[in-house]
């Protein structure tokens, strides 16, 4: 059977996701045989305050083939190993999200089982005191990990926090070097074919007409072409996340930053505090049921611990997926296939999995019905599992002295988050389907954060001795906190490997 190949490729909208889409593509298809442009209205502009990743954002950079060290300095980008949550199981409690495992586990058995029945008889033990990210964040530390295989609590992955428009740019740059066509030009109207009503050009402001084969729907929130043209339809999920709103301000450093993300939460959402190497990147996340856009602003600007370097900029969105990420020959990536609020730092990271589900189930001009169902469903499953990790925030908390926060602890949540959460307090035991963006160590982070405790542990574990088990437990503990005290300050890594231009001494 032949089939025939796709040959032109257009990408509508820059910003992150159009350019981390050409950027992709441009490393298999940009030449002779396949032609990859992008349209983009600069005037338009983008969201664009995306700014912290999660560890899969490395792997994504390295695939493109971008150089760690010249990335950093030319996005001005610092090291992340989690999130530091303030305030949200209580008011003046404090917790870590790392990008590590905790412990390792014994015998086939999760650590956490280990970590509980040790806390049981030793109230005070600390589950942070097991997990090599956490104690560098503790110190300001940084060190990248290496490969150790015979110490595993060695492994730990990290993130970056980065400027979105820098970054955008040094994908552009790396695209368009590859052979990616840059249309900067406002898309009139998107014109469909008859009788089957796929994509098959789009007429710009100054008279051209841009024909293609497969269209990548890079339009944000507004979805030009999977929305407005295919009229593909959105799920609304506001019940559980009731953040719908949001204003964003950068100001200047006041001290080096931190190898970590900060949010904090306040009356009616929460607020970021995210460091790069030449400002700070804060925002307000919030309910306009509960909070007008001017109180926010108000807050925001109380609480940010510099002086401000541009305007406050708020943006309204609603938390949800697209019905179908891909719909006829239409692609969508980034705010057009979806959103949810940046509490976890999963923007980026969707775009990355949505190009590679593109990547691995790359069309021909027959665009197989059964292929794209298959993204369509691992799309659905994933927003699915983030949103019922990030939902997971809300329910869990006790914090009552405002009426959002009341609203969150009394709402009902889906069924599959419902299942993971009483499992977990019956048995310990963390459930995954399939691969999810979150790992086990990372639901272990939000469920002992905010003191969700299994009732009991893995009944395997019930002939091991509390002595021997305090013995395995404590050599963790006194490797992983010397490790944690003898790295690198984040600061002085940066200096000494990846300072940005504008800062060397």
């Amino acid at each position: 059977m032949s089939h025939q190949p796709i040959k032109k490729i257009v990408i509508v909208g820059g910003g992150t996701a159009g350019w981390m889409a050409a950027a992709s593509l441009s490393r298999f298809g940009a030449g002779k045989a396949m032609s990859i442009t992008l349209v983009e209205s600069t005037v338009i502009g983008t969201v664009g305050v995306g700014e912290a990743t999660i560890p899969s954002i490395v792997h994504y950079n390295h695939t493109i083939g971008l150089d760690e060290l010249e990335f950093i300095r030319a996005t001005r980008a610092s090291f992340k190993l989690g999130i530091q949550f303030e305030n949200w199981h209580k008011q003046g409690t404090r917790f870590f999200h790392p990008f590590a495992d905790y412990g390792v586990n014994f015998n086939g058995i999760e650590f956490q089982h280990y970590f509980y029945r040790l806390k049981k008889n030793h109230p005070a033990e600390n589950l942070h005191d097991y997990s090599i990210a956490c104690q560098l964040a503790k110190h300001n530390h940084f060190a990248q990990p290496r490969e150790t295989p015979n110490n595993p609590l060695a492994d730990y992955s990290y993130a970056y926090h980065f400027d979105a428009t820098l970054y955008a740019k040094v994908l552009r740059e790396l695209a368009i070097g590859r052979g990616v066509i840059h249309i900067d030009e406002k898309v009139e109207s998107v014109h469909q074919r008859e009788p089957d009503g796929f994509i098959e050009s789009l007429l710009l402001a100054n008279g051209e007409i841009i024909e293609g084969d497969l269209f990548i729907d890079c339009t944000g929130f507004k979805g030009m072409l999977i929305e407005e043209t295919l009229k593909t339809g959105y799920e609304n999920w506001q019940d559980w996340l009731l953040c719908d709103a949001a204003v964003a301000v950068q100001c200047e450093n006041t001290q080096e930053p931190t190898p970590y993300t900060r949010v904090t939460a306040l009356d009616a959402g929460w607020m970021w505090q995210i460091p790069l190497q030449h400002r700070m990147g804060n925002g307000y996340v919030f309910s306009s049921r509960f909070l007008s856009k001017e109180s926010a602003t108000e807050t925001l600007l109380e609480k940010i611990t510099g002086k401000p370097l541009t305007t406050p900029k708020p943006f309204s969105f609603q938390a949800g997926r697209r019905k179908k990420v891909w719909n006829k020959n239409c692609y969508a990536l980034g705010l057009a296939s979806g959103f949810l609020e940046p509490l976890e730092s999963t923007s980026i990271s969707l775009i990355q999995t949505g190009i590679t589900h593109l990547l691995t189930f790359f069309p021909d001009m027959s665009f197989d019905q059964v292929m794209i169902n298959e993204v369509n469903r691992r799309h659905q499953h994933e927003m699915e599992r983030i949103r019922d990790f990030i939902i997971l925030h809300y329910k869990l908390t006790q914090r009552d002295d405002t009426e959002f926060w009341r609203y969150c602890q009394a709402m009902e949540v889906p069924p599959s988050l419902q299942h993971k959460m009483d499992l977990y307090k019956s048995s310990g035991h963390i459930l995954q389907h399939e691969p999810e963006a979150f790992e086990k160590s990372s639901w272990l982070s939000i469920y002992h954060g905010f003191g969700l405790v299994p009732t009991r542990t893995d009944n395997r574990i019930d002939h091991v001795s509390d002595g021997d088990i305090a013995n395995q437990l404590t050599k963790i503990k006194n490797v992983l906190d010397q490790a944690g005290r003898n790295a690198m300050s984040h600061g002085e890594f940066i200096r000494k490997h990846c300072v940005a231009p504008d800062f060397e001494q």
